[in-house]
């Protein structure tokens, strides 16, 4: 079994989702270990620009081999990009989920929601537990 990653420097929902801030906006991917889990991603629904998302609500879909998983937005706020090369190349998400992976960038709301996320230590715990 390979090891997962849990990079410190972003913040994860139990949903399995990760965010991470950069210049006040908030970059969003599915963990590693959710990809692990979906197996090999074959298509991906994304977000449309513009939409307003709440914490923890529905925003994209997931389709691999193995299911379909819903995908949540980690806080509240605006999607403003969406990463499109995900539409020819799903398997980005199994590949470098926190890398060329990302999903989507959302303006957040209140960027204070950041600090209900678990960081890397807490999500690894959560993880273990399963």
């Amino acid at each position: 079994m390979r090891s997962m990653e849990y990079p410190e420097d972003l913040r994860y929902s139990p949903e399995h989702e990760w965010a991470r801030l950069e210049d006040g906006r908030v970059r969003v991917g599915i963990t590693d270990f959710a990809q692990d889990a979906l197996g090999d991603v074959v298509y991906v629904e994304l977000p449309r620009v513009g939409t307003e998302v709440a914490a923890n609500g529905t925003c994209s879909e997931v389709e691999s081999t193995k299911s379909v998983s819903e995908i949540y937005a980690p806080i509240a706020g605006t999607i403003v990009e969406v990463n499109e090369a995900l539409r020819d190349a799903p398997e980005a998400l199994n590949t470098a989920p926190y890398g060329d992976g990302w999903m989507f960038v959302l303006a957040p709301a209140d960027p204070a929601e950041m600090d209900v996320l678990l960081d890397a230590a807490a999500y690894r715990s959560l993880v273990e537990e399963h």
